[in-house]
């Protein structure tokens, strides 16, 4: 009894620093295919294709007593959040990670919180109190993350050689020789940080759906799977328009990177990932989740430093800090929200209840 009960106590952490690795491992196998050439459109349905094989057998079996009949509002919801996750979350997030870094493209997610912040407020989801802390601490945090994200896209910096390698920094000397080539390089940079915020938009959007979609549909490995199905489909004409005059190049695939990448990321962080994430969900809440999200963005940047020869921008690890601080002072006042102390013992599960189904998710664990 007492291992186990060690074990149940344990299982919400080894799960959520498990799944920042497997995330972490997810933008490197990610941009590993990319700079392999394979194309982000086909990347995309890919991914999720596998993700939907991998998990509709166990969604199939485990959840057959509990999944509730389809109706047209949830198929309809589930053809949405297909929209806005798979596709235009990963294609912004793809391309943006193309133009600027996988280290930089995880720094810039963990700004996902407060772009679902936002999102709350405007549809009247989150109320805001100037006079009480915790809001103003969600306001401040807020900001904070959009200051250490405007860092990150006017502040460039020198490169920092961290950990004693000098590979990184001769291909970026050689790569900047060129001053034209360097004002491209520049612009990229901006446009990459862009469509990485445009992502952030989008799985913000995904999420907001998502919790409401669940209330409806609470089977949520079936769920994962129809999104991932949804996903793969919609990527589908998407990818066939974009690649139509390369015919089917690009949906070829080898023994190399452009099939581990898909199939990585598909298992792990489209399948695997979101099972996980709904038990941690369930036990701990959205606050503990997105606690751990810098962990990713540290193991990112140590591999892709060391795997994918990335450079390391002053500029970036201050906003990538930055950027950390605003999201804890968003997820203490988030926090706070959820252990009002001005609830009475009587009233305390309600409020609970009505305060849960009202908030936003704040996770920001996948890509």
């Amino acid at each position: 009894m007492g291992e186990r009960l060690v074990m149940s106590k344990a299982k919400p952490y080894l799960l959520t620093v498990g799944l920042q690795f497997g995330l972490a491992g997810t933008y490197i196998f990610s941009m590993a295919s990319l700079n392999h050439g394979m194309s982000r459109y086909v990347f995309v349905v890919y991914r999720n294709l596998i993700a939907a094989i991998s998990l509709a057998p166990f969604a199939f079996f485990f959840e057959r007593k509990v999944r509730p009949k389809m109706t047209l509002s949830v198929f309809i919801r589930i053809l949405v959040l297909g929209l806005l996750e798979p596709v235009i979350d990963q294609g912004f997030t793809f391309l943006g990670m193309q133009y600027t870094s996988a280290s930089f493209a995880s720094a810039i997610m963990n700004a996902v919180p407060s772009v679902t912040f936002v999102l709350a407020v405007i549809f009247r989801i989150e109320r805001v109190n100037v006079k009480e802390v915790r809001s103003l601490a969600k306001v401040i945090g807020t900001l904070v993350t959009f200051c250490g994200a405007l860092v990150m896209i006017l502040y460039k910096g020198p490169i920092m050689n961290l950990f004693g390698s000098s590979h990184a920094i001769h291909d970026d000397n050689h790569h900047h020789h060129d001053s034209t080539h360097s004002t491209q390089s520049l612009s990229h940079w901006v446009s990459g940080t862009l469509f990485l915020f445009l992502g952030c938009v989008a799985w913000s959007s995904f999420y907001v759906l998502q919790s409401v979609t669940l209330k409806s549909y609470p089977a949520e490995m079936s769920l994962s799977s129809l999104i991932c199905l949804a996903g793969a489909s919609q990527a589908s004409v998407v990818a066939a328009v974009a690649e139509h005059h390369s015919g089917a190049r690009p949906w070829i695939v080898g023994w190399d990177f452009r099939l581990y990448g898909p199939l990585y990321s598909g298992i792990v962080s489209s399948a695997i990932a979101y099972y996980a994430q709904g038990l941690v969900l369930q036990s701990k809440g959205p606050v503990f989740l997105t606690a751990f999200n810098p962990l990713c963005m540290i193991i990112v940047s140590v591999l892709g430093y060391f795997l994918l020869s990335e450079t390391l921008h002053l500029g970036s690890i201050i906003g990538a800090i930055i950027i950390a601080v605003g999201l804890y002072s968003v997820v203490w006042g988030k926090g706070k929200d959820n252990s009002d102390p001005t609830m009475t013992p009587t009233t305390t599960t309600t409020k609970q209840t009505e305060l849960q189904q009202k908030q936003l998710p704040i996770t920001s664990s996948d890509i």
